[in-house]
């Protein structure tokens, strides 16, 4: 075998640098991310910019004529009209930065590897695995949220099934009616809303060996029936993805599966000055190139804002996103008695389970 070398953390020897040429493959899936509850709301990047500090931006929801009860029509009673009521969803930009340093003599002992070409190559997956890391981090706080409205809210959405015996006698697993369950506790006859589930291996696998998970197929151009990464449950699309929260508890690991309607998450990219750019170093370890990026993005959960309540800078970070204090339900503006949205008309939930 060959004796190798190493330098400035890089293999460098003739008969190994053909390993240069494929990437070791990335197994981070970010499923969530390329969803459908992913709603694009670019407009909102021009009223981010124009609002005072261009990082909280507060929209307006149109309420509905629905709840109100009609008069009686005897010939005797004048009507009293009455209006709709407006609402307030208020969002926070999130901003996250990067950067990677290649020295010159990596270039010259790999026989002209760019390894900053290597990961300018890499940048846009890295940043889809850590939007996806700041949902679930949003999603998190969500399930936080501790006011009267927002608890009533977590209660209604979250089915825990870590403590109940199954239709298949084991208990703290889902099985075929876990799902179904979930979205009418969550929604009740809007559970419609709900179009995916998403979840970790571990819970899909078990689901796969129940014989209740099974994957859409398709026809190749050979003619050759393949399977897709989606499958089906209870009518929803489930979409697999080991990047779901797994917190050991005292009865095994728990794990998270959220569901989630079209739209239930609002992005909306607001740029930076300077997103990517690389510097030159001539002097430092002979040379060397350090490759800089940055990102200012929104992600809004419909019908829940956030209220910086508790952030201290003007991005704010993943425990921050995570702490309840800082999410609250979408309520009416300028009205005597706070109304707060229809956590029916919210579709976020998720499923707690040991598998």
């Amino acid at each position: 075998m060959a004796n190798l070398s190493v330098f400035d953390k890089k293999i460098f020897n003739a008969e190994v640098f053909q390993g240069y040429v494929d990437r070791i493959p990335n197994p981070t899936k970010t499923e969530l991310i390329k969803s459908r509850a992913i709603r694009p709301r670019p407009e909102l990047a021009a009223a981010m910019a124009d609002q005072a500090g261009g990082n909280y931006l507060t929209t307006s929801l149109r309420g509905l004529i629905n709840g109100s009860a009609p008069q009686n029509y005897d010939g005797s009673t004048n009507m009293e009209p009455t209006n709709t009521a407006t609402f307030k969803h208020s969002r926070v930009v999130v901003g996250r930065m990067k950067s990677w340093i290649e020295n010159d003599f990596s270039y010259d002992i790999t026989g002209g590897e760019d390894f900053i070409a290597n990961i300018a190559e890499q940048i846009a997956e890295y940043w889809n695995e850590i939007d996806q890391e700041t949902i679930i981090h949003i999603l998190t706080g969500v399930f936080n949220m501790t006011d009267e409205a927002g608890a009533a809210f977590v209660e209604s959405h979250s089915y825990d099934v870590t403590a109940v015996e199954n239709s298949e006698g084991v208990t703290g697993y889902m099985d075929g009616t876990t799902l179904n369950t979930a979205m009418q506790k969550a929604c009740g006859d809007n559970k419609s809303a709900f179009t995916l589930a998403i979840m970790h291996s571990v819970v899909a696998t078990n689901l796969e060996n129940l014989k209740l998970l099974a994957y859409m197929k398709y026809t190749d151009s050979q003619g050759m029936e393949r399977e897709l990464s989606i499958g089906t449950l209870n009518g929803r699309a489930v979409l697999v993805d080991d990047g779901m929260p797994a917190e050991t508890g005292e009865s095994g690991t728990v794990y998270t599966t959220y569901v989630l309607g079209d739209g239930a998450i609002e992005y909306t990219d607001c740029g930076a000055k300077v997103p990517y750019e690389v510097d030159r170093d001539p002097a430092t370890n002979g040379g060397q190139d350090t490759l800089y990026s940055r990102q200012r993005k929104c992600w809004a959960p419909y019908g829940i804002s956030f209220t910086m309540s508790s952030m201290a800078t003007l991005s704010p970070t993943d425990d921050e996103l995570e702490n309840g204090a800082n999410w609250e339900l979408v309520s009416t503006i300028g009205t005597d008695e706070t109304e707060y949205i229809s956590t029916k008309s919210i579709p976020i939930g998720r499923i707690l389970s040991l598998g």
